[in-house]
């Protein structure tokens, strides 16, 4: 399958969820709204809200920034653009793959993803281009589940992942390195906060 069947199947599969992704992840949105606000209140200058959805995390942002958000979905875009026009500063919702991004280099002060790089098909491509269009001492702000070192929990992320893949026949990967990815990809790791296990946490990287 050539890369750009690769992309249509992976905008058709999020065009798909984008009705329901709401209700699916409500529970999970009042759970983990307090760490995502701490972590928020870090952006600074103007931002990268990289998958950006149904902008389900857009009221949790801190008022009067500049945020461009992108995602791969336009059933995505168009779920969040009522929320992005209440937002109180300035959003702007682009239909762009993280792995291949229309911006100019060093253009961002701030990357933002939350839950993302467990479902980009490459992460270390996506992250390697949130690390080009972020300006040198510019930071990534991440909220993510990822792989666990825990021997009891491991293993059922791998099942979990199996499950995703060829029973639910989405792209989420629930056993996924992702620090260690984002060291790959050129950020120097500055903090990490756990909120569940090892499991989800938040990441706080720069640009050297």
């Amino acid at each position: 399958m050539s890369r750009t069947a690769d992309r249509a199947a992976v905008v058709r599969g999020w065009d798909r969820q984008a009705r329901s992704y709401d209700l699916i992840t409500r529970g999970q949105e009042r759970r983990w709204a307090a760490a995502k606000h701490a972590l928020f209140s870090r952006i600074s200058g103007r931002t990268l809200f990289g998958a950006v959805g149904t902008g389900i995390d857009i009221p949790l942002l801190p008022p009067e920034l500049e945020i461009t958000g992108v995602d791969i979905s336009p059933a995505m875009l168009e779920r969040a653009r009522p929320r992005a026009a209440t937002y109180t500063g300035k959003i702007i919702l682009t239909e762009a793959d993280l792995t291949t991004l229309p911006f100019a280099d060093a253009h961002f002060d701030t990357a933002l993803s939350v839950c993302t790089f467990c479902s980009v098909p490459d992460p270390v491509a996506g992250l390697r281009e949130l690390f080009r269009v972020v300006r040198p001492g510019g930071r990534l702000l991440m909220f993510e589940h990822t792989m666990s070192r825990l021997p009891f929990v491991r293993p059922l992320l791998f099942t979990m992942t199996l499950f995703s893949r060829h029973v639910a026949h989405l792209s989420t990967e629930l056993n996924r390195d992702t620090v260690a990815n984002v060291e790959r990809a050129g950020f120097r790791i500055e903090r990490i906060t756990h909120h569940y296990l090892d499991v989800v946490k938040s990441i706080e990287a720069v640009r050297p």
